[in-house]
């Protein structure tokens, strides 16, 4: 039986480094942010496997429904040796790509990219009893800083980014992180992206404040990851979870607020924070896009839009792309 191999790029005095830089910038700012990428220790990594599965959260019931919709004539035309997945959390819906690419007998390997270790090794242990002859390669890491760690390519492949994480980012981080992407690509290789679609702010609101509070414990619990990496006294109880969708921009804007004034003390980068019950600290974006927006954004990245799918309603969709000339 296959046996997954794990690199951990995020073990490192650098991953320190960046979030000491990032909590400071942001904590000192105006509006206070803190990158979402600080959601994912092992814990947040399980509640957001847990958000998907609540009632009110679409995006991954409709991506998942639309990858099985398409997964067997993609895979039955590209035929990919290699599959690479960015974020790729508990691999689960991805299982509909490996299963039809499996059936073309060309797949020789997947490389699942997450920041937690824990959730790939968890991944990999029912990967590695479904697709015994798939050579499975994990790598931790942050995809803004550790791309370049994807081992190189064994044959033409096929790199997913999907969950619409892409919305978690502002127009300039996403077009730099495509054009990261795009080196991962040879010739005859593509990208699958997902991407959240506008839509009518009364389904978009609740996947982001469900009424079993499973969202609002997730972000909650960045604060922990701030606590721990830099020995910090936030009360992550002492603040309320707010979610609503921005029309101006077309995007969910997930904050935390404070019941009373909160005095915050960083010891390992000395310094002190007083967040007031009138501010926020702004923890993501999830922006919404058009089919155009997408086509628009990947141009910008030197990627070309070679097959577009949506889910009835525009729900949710997906789009191939390839390294343009």
């Amino acid at each position: 039986m296959a046996s997954i191999r794990i690199d951990n790029y995020l073990r490192d005095q650098g991953f320190f480094d960046t979030m000491a830089e990032d909590v400071r910038r942001g904590l000192t700012s105006t509006p206070k942010m803190l990158p979402p990428k600080y959601f994912y220790d092992d814990e947040g990594s399980e509640l957001f496997e847990r958000i998907t599965e609540v009632p009110e959260y679409y995006p991954m019931r409709e991506e998942g429904k639309l990858l099985d919709a398409i997964a067997p004539d993609v895979m039955r035309w590209m035929r990919p040796a290699e599959i690479v997945e960015l974020g790729s959390g508990s691999s689960t819906k991805t299982r509909a790509l490996l299963d039809a690419a499996v059936r073309e007998d060309t797949l020789r390997s997947y490389i699942p990219f997450d920041v937690s270790e824990s959730i790939i090794l968890e991944a990999g242990e029912v990967l590695e009893r479904r697709y015994p002859s798939l050579d499975l390669h994990g790598v931790v890491g942050d995809f803004q800083r550790h791309l370049d760690k994807i081992p190189e390519a064994n044959g033409r492949r096929l790199v997913l980014f999907l969950g619409s994480t892409i919305g978690n980012m502002f127009a300039a981080q996403r077009i730099e992180l495509l054009r990261d992407i795009r080196t991962l690509l040879g010739p005859e290789d593509y990208l699958l992206l997902g991407t959240d679609l506008v839509k009518d702010p009364s389904i978009i609101e609740p996947a982001y404040d469900d009424s079993q509070g499973v969202t609002a414990a997730f972000n909650k619990n960045m604060l922990r990851v701030i606590n721990n990496g830099l020995d910090g006294d936030f009360d992550p109880e002492a603040f309320d979870h707010e979610a609503f969708f921005n029309h101006e921009e077309a995007r969910i804007e997930m904050h935390l607020r404070p019941h009373t004034r909160q005095h915050v003390t960083l010891k390992k980068i000395d310094l002190e924070v007083d967040v007031s019950p009138t501010e926020t600290i702004w923890t993501e974006c999830s922006h919404k896009f058009t089919r155009e927006r997408v086509s628009e954004m990947l141009e910008a990245a030197g990627l070309q839009l070679q097959e577009w799918h949506a889910a009835p309603g525009d729900m949710f969709g997906l789009s191939l792309s390839c390294a343009k000339g």
